[in-house]
């Protein structure tokens, strides 16, 4: 088995608790059914907020998800002048056999944007 890395990304049209979890949600389920994965196959995910969000937790969402037994850790991104709003980010660590070139990396509404080179 290799460790690997998958990313994905987000947007909300408001900082809005609901809205932060429903994005949240619908992106960390995409991640899982794109790679085939379950919960036993990730060893952790890292969530970044853009710092215009404050009103939720994204793992929140996770947890309600089934990832009880996952560690997972919230962070606020830089203020980068000119920086895409309100932005949800994930980095998950998970185990595979998969080569790194089969992840499918998860980039959904205005953060499709972000990487239009691998947004599917």
């Amino acid at each position: 088995m290799a460790v690997r890395a998958i990313r994905g990304a987000t947007q909300v049209d408001a900082d809005e608790r609901e809205l932060i979890l429903e994005a949240t949600t619908e992106l960390v389920s995409e991640v899982m059914r794109r790679n085939e994965l379950t919960t036993d196959d990730v060893i952790s995910v890292i969530f970044t907020l853009t710092p215009d969000l404050t009103a939720e937790f994204p793992a929140l969402a996770a947890r309600k998800l089934g990832f009880h037994e996952v560690p997972l850790l919230c962070a606020s991104e830089l203020n980068v002048p000119h920086a895409m709003p309100r932005v949800i980010r994930l980095m998950a660590h998970i185990e595979t056999d998969k080569p790194r070139s089969a992840m499918q990396h998860v980039y959904l509404r205005g953060a499709t944007a972000l990487r239009l080179d691998i947004a599917q």
